[in-house]
């Protein structure tokens, strides 16, 4: 399962499925933003594989700038190929997705963007439950909320409702970032700590695409 594969990662795609002697069964999107998705067509064509996004999102696949509010100029443009793979399949919120031998919950996550989504792939006796956040949550922060569908009260929402029950083993591995896990974002991270405590946020960073 590949996730997010943003600008320019297609090559590195390709390294390490030979690498490791892999097939992959899909792409999976945790939100539209070009940054997580700007690499989907060339992955799914050259594997034959579905791309899956949440249906609130997915115009941002053909149209990147009014995802983004703004242009995002003319000589990064030329280096993409934005559109819809053939094959995109819609995420709901609760899905639980059978890829690879694997089972990865969905949950929607809005904040920011209005179709955010996590994975989630429980623990097994050989690994610990692993949290695939995008731009939900990051080590020591969370995604900015200034852009188009961004909110910061459904951020708050997202944040409590989603990452607040999860084990403290929980490994977390964003968009961005190093990884972390629940446990150390629950006692460091300040936006976490606050809607632990069932207090409002500080305004939310401007990290991310």
């Amino acid at each position: 399962m590949i996730i997010d594969p943003g600008h320019q990662a297609a090559e590195g795609v390709e390294e390490a499925l030979k690498k490791h002697r892999l097939k992959p069964v899909a792409v999976v999107l945790t939100h539209g933003h070009i940054d997580h998705v700007a690499s989907v067509v060339p992955v799914c064509g050259a594997h034959g594989v579905p791309a899956w996004i949440h249906p609130e999102d997915r115009y941002m696949m053909s149209d990147p700038e009014r995802a983004l509010g703004r242009s995002i100029g003319m000589p990064l443009m030329g280096e993409l190929t934005v559109g819809e793979p053939d094959d995109v399949r819609e995420l709901t919120n609760g899905t639980a997705l059978e890829l690879a031998g694997l089972t990865f919950s969905v949950a929607h996550a809005p904040g920011h963007t209005k179709g955010s989504v996590t994975f989630r792939m429980p623990e097994t006796a050989d690994i610990p439950s692993v949290f695939f956040s995008g731009d939900l949550l990051f080590a020591g922060s969370i995604g900015r909320t200034d852009m188009p569908g961004g909110s910061m009260a459904d951020m708050l929402e997202s944040l409590a409702r989603v990452c607040l029950p999860l084990d403290d083993s929980t490994v977390v591995l964003s968009g961005h970032g190093p990884q972390t896990t629940i446990g150390q974002e629950r006692a460091t991270n300040p936006y976490l700590r606050q809607v632990a405590a069932g207090q409002g946020a500080s305004p939310a960073p401007r990290r991310g695409m």
